[in-house]
């Protein structure tokens, strides 16, 4: 079993076989929502099944909640069922989700199903792209449906809303985190959103400071180091522009042997 939440390359190639592994694709562009299922079908590696970050990792937008809302549990779970997974079962099959946004969307599904109580689910390092870099396989074959039987054990204090965040962001003990890049942060540029700025009193922790230029995690002693400014016994509250790429800072304290709560809705349910 894997103990680390990400999983490399080389290990996944061995186990592409392996029946007691699935693969979730989780590409996908924010400029444009078709894209990721095209690359999809256009090739994907072998066996993996498509996660749309609008379809199924999130559900539809309300006047408050955010860009990205939470996705309905019941259709997530039994989406997760096609793949195969059994939730009832031990062990468990281990799930490994790719995008080619440096953790971007993979990280939300890793999350996700952390979140539902289904702890089997891992990050490939470096992504697509250090898969086609190490020349392994893609296929345009859609995997079949399978019968798994997928029940959610919520884990709800892992998320906190608009009035958990506004009680206690200044409490001496709680630590905001603002995930996007610094000029959004900064309030200098916003390309989504109809408020620039961020909530006062949050620090900023880029999300794309988990890993480098090529997509791969920096190692744990560099996340460690990273979060090292934060009091070990911080209630760490992340959030980002929806509540997605949070969820790379939220795997980075996981690397680093730490924890933080996801503010789903982040900055686009604040700024509403």
């Amino acid at each position: 079993m894997v103990t680390s939440p990400l999983v490399s390359v080389d290990w996944l190639r061995e186990h592409l076989n392996d029946p007691q592994v699935a693969i979730a694709d989780c590409r996908f562009s924010l400029a444009d929502p078709q894209l990721g299922q095209q690359q999809y079908l256009a090739g994907h590696l072998p066996g993996a099944y498509y996660f749309d970050l609008n379809q199924d990792l999130s559900s539809p937008v309300r006047q408050r909640g955010g860009r990205h809302p939470l996705p309905d549990i019941d259709q997530l779970s039994s989406k997760l069922a096609t793949m195969g997974l059994d939730s009832t079962t031990s062990p468990l099959k281990q799930v490994v989700a790719y995008d080619e946004s440096r953790f971007g969307f993979a990280a939300r599904f890793w999350w996700l199903l952390r979140y539902l109580g289904y702890d089997a689910v891992f990050v490939l390092d470096g992504g697509l792209q250090a898969w086609q870099q190490a020349g392994y396989p893609m296929t345009t074959v859609i995997p079949e449906a399978q019968m798994g039987y997928f029940v959610p054990q919520v884990r709800s204090n892992w998320v906190v809303n608009q009035e958990i965040v506004k009680a206690r962001k200044d409490l001496p003990n709680v630590v905001l985190v603002d995930s996007r890049e610094a000029v959004r942060y900064r309030g200098e540029y916003e390309p989504i959103d109809p408020i620039a700025g961020h909530i006062s009193g949050a620090v900023n922790y880029p999300w794309q400071d988990v890993t480098d230029q090529e997509g791969k995690a920096r190692s744990p002693l560099e996340q460690q180091q990273r979060w090292s400014q934060l009091p070990a016994e911080a209630d760490v509250i992340v959030y980002c522009g929806s509540g997605v790429t949070a969820c790379v800072n939220l795997l980075s304290l996981e690397l680093a042997g730490r924890w933080g709560k996801l503010y789903a809705g982040s900055w686009s349910d604040w700024c509403s």
